[in-house]
């Protein structure tokens, strides 16, 4: 067996450190832990999403996922297939999620969301973090937010933060 050579357990390091970030924001967003969501994203973030718009800078950012999050009883964002490809201090990520949406109604007014992020990240002097996030959404089950349409529709028919975070 072969010894690992320094620079390849650094980049081990690096490539799990990235990974805790992605998975670090699904972690805030289900516990609405808004220190903990800060701590996954430069001050000067851009996040895409997509019919959403860009949201620049991160309380921009935090504002969104408060205002698709909080109005719901529970949440469940699961991160899976990662790739990170790293160059220094920066990294590229991409990622599949699949977030449930639960609402204390008795109509069953869930509904389930699955994409992909795609995701620029750099080290900082606190770890790392990302500075960009570009969701697209792949697949809708259910309703999506107070609209009434169906998610397999073209959408609400003005954008809802409830739909994409």
């Amino acid at each position: 067996m072969t010894t690992p050579q320094p620079d390849q357990l650094a980049l081990l390091v690096d490539r799990m450190a990235v990974q805790d970030v992605l998975v670090r924001y699904a972690t805030a967003l289900d516990s609405r832990d808004w220190q903990l969501l800060r701590t996954c994203f430069t001050p000067d973030a851009v996040g895409v999403y997509e019919t959403l718009g860009e949201q620049h800078g991160y309380e921009r950012i935090e504002a969104l996922c408060r205002g698709a999050l909080e109005p719901l009883a529970a949440t469940q964002h699961i991160i899976t297939n990662i790739v990170v490809e790293l160059a220094g201090d920066r990294a590229r990520t991409s990622c599949y999620l699949q977030s449930m949406h639960v609402r204390e109604r008795p109509d069953g007014d869930n509904f389930i969301v699955a994409g992909q992020y795609r995701d620029e990240l750099v080290r900082t002097a606190d770890g790392w973090r990302i500075a960009r996030r570009n969701l697209r959404r792949i697949w809708t089950q259910g309703r999506l937010g107070d609209h009434g349409r169906s998610a397999g529709s073209a959408g609400p028919s003005s954008p809802s933060p409830s739909n994409q975070e």
